[in-house]
């Protein structure tokens, strides 16, 4: 018989490590060890931005450990006065433990939360660490993140010999696979070579005896995206080469355009040196600067045709480009640190690739018309297609739902419709919409439970019947020549009633409209549940581990400022311009995109949390992992 009582012995405190190995996959990418390495080397890189670091080796070692050594100030040995261990030891075995909060020992940095190394010991069988610092070499070891010797000299070196070396063989337990992407490892080492101009970095593959490579970059972007683009038709002789510093941010980028697209498009982005691979911030500010740099351009000269519009994938379909930004405190939206979250940083990019791409199109007026071109083609093909997609009628078919706010474009490339759930949001989502090419439809409640119901059942809903015809597909139906929008966004309160409502939602849609989801049409909105503000900075955070960043990040501030904290019980307390920024506006906005695959569970957990038949299986299953859940 379950345990029924909730009392103070039920609460589980986890001390050290055990949050990172109780869940691996908050910390780091548990498909393969790279991103651990990844981890030791962005401290290496660290060094290095900040002037102590000129070389870096990364070694694959033939018995399953890998070493990252450079030639830093080597961390520090000494005791820390209040935890009363070394600095070694306390960065590999405390989490949210480092040098780089404030800002005052390094400038620009990637690690950030001090998470990271500590997150590579508590993931590691064995983990060795040795430092060359004031004319001593000392080591200290670790075994599944437990000190299992004492930081020690081992040895003299020469005083002008420091650096740390760090060897580790990760927990088989926590990945899918031990083997390392070498082609992945070699490209982030090449980059991390270009971004930092003056740092050699050096890998050995030991598995494979002539598997070694150096990499050396004096000329930086211009250089790495003439290698990347090699097969490219580019039509500027010359890459576009960009270069500003401010005291709290830079950005550097390249970018050229290509008649025809290579194979393995050039378009990535960094900050601080760390691959971003979900962009953010600084490449929406990149698409908007530029995008606007080059209407200004056309406008001016009266390229554009009458009636046609150009957009930012318009203008960089056919750009290779690269773009590194360097900040202090960056935000990212989580550990892995796949997307940049700082809304200032958009700001400062958006403005200086514009001044800069206004300026360059200015004096390079051939080559900016061709640019021109190639972005006025590819808006007249677009606008093609918008012309024979077939759209659904009042007039052709059934009448479209009453409750359905429809928009103007017709391009299944741009459409967006909007579920939304009740019609106090639906009226602030309208307000908070582009008409153009987004669409509204407020939905009442919690729809039917579909899962286990026939395609032809469940049309008698008029709930259903009237998303289908707003959709223009059948339930059921693989057919989508006639769908009317290019995205369908989920967009529920961030609640749990919100959450039943999206799950039932991508039931529906996993069941009944499997082809879209396999076409990647359907997509849950991200809404924050809080607004911080203090003085004139404001975030939002999507849960309470989010908050709490934003609001440390606050209280460093000079001034001890206001921190002012407002909980979203549902959308429709977020007023018309909270809910474009947060939720609708494509350049600043949360999406994640429904999917499927053999490979994944999702068929038998909806059956679990959804069938009538699994009632019984269910019950049990919450009785063990309610508790879990994060209310």
């Amino acid at each position: 018989m379950a345990k029924n009582s909730y009392d103070a012995q039920a609460i589980e405190v986890l001390s050290g490590l055990d949050p990172v190995r109780k869940r691996p996959g908050m910390y780091t990418d548990t498909s393969n060890p790279n991103h651990l390495i990844q981890e030791v080397l962005d401290n290496s890189v660290d060094e290095a931005l900040s002037g102590y670091c000129s070389n870096i080796k990364v070694s694959v070692m033939k018995d399953g450990f890998i070493k990252v050594s450079d030639d830093g100030r080597g961390m520090p040995i000494d005791e820390h006065p209040e935890h009363k261990v070394s600095g070694v030891e306390l960065i590999l075995c405390k989490l949210h433990a480092g040098a780089k909060f404030s800002g005052d020992d390094y400038n620009f940095s990637g690690g950030l939360h001090g998470v990271g190394v500590s997150v590579v010991n508590a993931l590691s069988d064995e983990l060795e660490v040795r430092v060359k610092r004031s004319s001593k070499e000392y080591q200290i070891s670790f075994n599944n993140g437990e000190k299992v010797s004492e930081l020690e000299p081992i040895g003299d070196v020469g005083p002008r010999n420091s650096g740390t070396s760090i060897k580790f063989k990760p927990n088989p337990s926590y990945f899918e696979t031990t083997e390392i992407q070498i082609k992945k490892l070699k490209h982030l080492l090449k980059a991390k070579a270009v971004l930092c101009p003056g740092l050699t970095i050096d890998f050995i593959n030991e598995k494979k005896s002539d598997d070694k490579q150096r990499w050396y970059f004096e000329d930086g972007l211009k250089t790495y995206l003439i290698e990347s683009s090699e097969g490219a038709d580019l039509i500027l002789q010359d890459s576009i080469v960009c270069s500003k510093k401010s005291d709290a941010q830079e950005l550097e980028f390249a970018v050229n355009w290509s008649l025809r697209t290579p194979k393995n498009k050039l378009d990535e982005t960094y900050v601080n040196l760390i691959p971003t691979a979900q962009g953010g911030s600084h490449l929406n500010g990149f698409k908007s600067g530029i995008l606007d740099s080059i209407k200004e351009f056309c406008d001016y000269r009266n390229l554009l045709p009458k009636g046609l519009k150009i957009n930012a994938d318009d203008v960089l379909n056919s750009a290779i480009f690269i773009i590194s930004s360097k900040l202090q405190n960056p935000q990212f939206a989580g550990q892995t640190k796949e997307r940049l979250d700082s809304k200032d940083h958009m700001s400062f990019v958006a403005s200086t690739t514009k001044d800069i791409l206004s300026i360059w199109l200015n004096t390079h007026t051939e080559e900016g018309e061709k640019i021109a071109e190639l972005a006025i083609m590819s808006a007249q093909t677009r606008a093609k297609v918008s012309n024979i997609v077939e759209r659904k009628k009042t007039f052709r078919g059934p009448a479209l739902p009453g409750k359905l706010s429809d928009c103007n474009s017709q391009d299944l490339n741009e459409t967006e419709l909007f579920l939304v759930e009740g019609d106090s949001a639906g009226g602030s989502a309208k307000q908070a919409r582009e008409r153009s090419f987004q669409a509204i439809m407020p939905l009442r409640g919690k729809i039917l439970n579909t899962w286990d119901l026939e395609s032809t059942e469940i049309i008698k809903s008029q709930e259903i019947k009237n998303l289908s015809t707003a959709i223009g597909v059948l339930p059921g139906n693989n057919d989508l020549s006639s769908l009317r929008y290019g995205k369908i966004c989920i967009l529920a309160d961030a609640d749990s009633d919100g959450l039943h409502i999206a799950t039932l939602l991508c039931a529906l849609f996993l069941r009944h409209y499997k082809s879209l989801v396999q076409e990647g049409r359907i997509y849950i909105s991200m809404p924050p549940l809080y607004r911080i503000d203090s003085a004139k900075d404001v975030l939002y955070a999507l849960d309470d581990n989010q908050r709490d960043e934003i609001v440390a990040e606050f209280k460093k501030k000079k001034g001890k400022p206001k921190i002012n904290i407002q909980r979203f019980k549902g959308l429709g307390e977020m007023n018309p311009p909270q809910l474009r920024e947060t939720v609708m506006d494509p350049l600043t906005r949360q999406l994640v995109q429904l999917s499927i695959s053999s490979s994944d569970n999702a068929n038998s957990m909806m059956d679990l949390l959804l069938s009538k038949k699994n009632a019984s299986a269910r019950k049990e299953w919450l009785e063990k992992k309610g508790s879990l859940a994060k209310i």
